[in-house]
């Protein structure tokens, strides 16, 4: 993300958000990324996938708690840094 998107999504964060709370992340990959997007959260996350109709990509859903908006930019930018992952 770029510096003034990143802080503009900070905000919304921190103004939508009441922290520590749930927090939901989605994201899109191929799915031989899959165990790389899953381990981006902890064991007691409710993670759930689903294939596409091809079989080659990914859908990850993720419901986490988290304790404030540069947590789950955190995750975000360790997503990107995976390659070929897309957030919803």
């Amino acid at each position: 993300m770029r510096p003034t998107t990143e802080t503009s999504f900070k905000e919304r964060l921190d103004g939508y958000y009441d922290w520590p709370c749930s927090y939901l992340f989605k994201f899109i990959a191929p799915h031989d990324r899959l165990e790389e997007v899953v381990a981006l959260f902890s064991s007691s996350a409710e993670v759930t996938t689903r294939r596409s109709a091809k079989g080659n990509y990914v859908s990850v859903t993720a419901e986490v708690e988290m304790g404030g908006s540069d947590e789950v930019l955190e995750v975000y930018r360790q997503a990107h840094e995976i390659g070929d992952v897309m957030a919803l």
